[in-house]
């Protein structure tokens, strides 16, 4: 009987798992950003892991850049969502955050390390830069690598685009154009309703980059309508708002949380011109919800990420009932939807909103940044290049 030895035992392993040597005994640096709860009060958590094999009909990506947003550990559970509201990472956070709170790890941008050896026919290469649609299993963004199971899922970056900005199409952008494509029948009913002098009354509901990618996509695909959509932003911070508020047109109501809920709801009606048609609300909380629904006018339709829908819809659907409110949960969006939009942003006929790049192990500031507010759109992670590790 033959005798195999211990690095024989590793190479017929590698040749087995598609791994070479090399990968097998690599680390790759992971960083987890997870939503707090009173008895985690850390949630960044930087560590390794084993590189990832690459998926015989897919590819690895070595990952440059990532959305700065939350995991939540059930995200359609009442629990995750009080622990979102009652943040606390070493000092407390405000509600700022909680329009990245949807998206875990999902907007990845970085090019093909390796393509897999059942992959057919494609127009992948190695060194190609892409993105990631968010398909369902999509791993946790924040490492240097990650499997990605089929090829169908990896869009190509065009030149002119930074993998920075591309990294903030594949789940926030992507969700907010999906959510205007669904608001458009809605709006259309509305302006047909009131006539031709008739304006369709919109409310953006939560701050940072869904508002801002939200704005920019409804002027882009009604333009013609634009005098008579009246878009409204209600936030508890600017966080970029105010940048596009002379250039979109819109009105900003600041939620500020010393004043009573009342007085809130009285204020916005005002700044809105009265109730409105139509809420989008970007934050999946039960408080923005509750002020929401009391803006929206009778027979009013309320859109919100399906992710949460669930626990909110069982929870607010009798009081939306009494005065006919619809809520109605919008998915992530399409893969075709996320080509359409990577077109759309590199040719410059939509302007992506503003953004900020911190280094991987600069999380925890971009995050600290994030709940207060003091980032004028999207934080976006940064990877380095294999040549910049071996710098250091």
């Amino acid at each position: 009987m033959p005798v195999i030895t211990k690095m024989e035992e590793k190479d017929q392993a590698g040749e087995a798992s598609g791994k070479s040597l090399d990968d097998m005994s690599r680390l790759v640096k992971q960083v987890s950003i997870e939503s707090p709860t009173h008895k985690l009060k850390e949630c960044i958590f930087n560590f390794e892991t084993p590189m990832p094999d690459t998926p015989p009909g897919g590819a690895r990506v070595k990952v440059r850049n990532a959305g700065v947003c939350y995991r939540l550990r059930s995200a359609s559970s009442s629990s995750s969502i009080k622990s979102v509201e009652a943040l606390h990472c070493g000092s407390p956070l405000h509600h700022s955050v909680r329009d990245t709170s949807l998206f875990p790890g999902y907007e990845v941008a970085g090019t093909v390390d390796a393509l897999g050896e059942e992959v057919g026919d494609t127009d992948l290469q190695p060194g190609d830069r892409v993105i990631v649609y968010p398909y369902e299993g999509h791993p946790p963004g924040y490492a240097e690598y990650i499997a990605v199971p089929e090829v169908q899922y990896l869009i190509k970056v065009p030149e002119n685009m930074s993998l920075s900005t591309a990294a903030m199409l594949p789940s926030g952008a992507l969700w907010a154009m999906n959510t205007v494509f669904n608001a458009h029948n809605h709006v259309e009913k509305v302006l047909a309703e009131k006539g031709e002098t008739g304006q369709c009354k919109l409310l953006l509901v939560g701050t940072g980059g869904l508002a801002l990618w939200a704005m920019r996509i409804a002027r882009f695909y009604w333009p013609e309508k634009r005098e008579r959509i009246n878009i409204n932003v209600a936030c508890l911070r600017d966080e970029g708002i105010s940048i596009a508020q002379e250039y979109l047109k819109v009105n900003v109501v600041q939620w500020n949380e010393d004043l009573y809920e009342e007085q809130l709801i009285e204020r916005t009606k005002d700044a809105c011109g009265g109730p409105v048609d139509i809420v989008i609300d970007f934050s999946a909380t039960s408080r923005s919800i509750r002020r929401a629904l009391k803006c929206l006018a009778p027979d009013g339709v309320m859109l919100m990420s399906s992710e949460h829908a669930e626990g909110l819809i069982s929870r607010f659907g009798p009081e939306a009932e009494k005065e006919n409110h619809h809520l109605i949960p919008i998915e992530f969006g399409t893969l075709n939807q996320l080509r359409n939009l990577v077109h759309l942003v590199s040719t410059g006929e939509i302007e992506p909103p503003p953004h900020t790049i911190f280094s991987a192990d600069r999380a925890s500031e971009a995050l600290a940044k994030i709940g207060r507010g003091l980032i004028q759109g999207r934080a976006i992670l940064e990877f380095p290049e294999d040549d910049e590790d071996t710098e250091e």
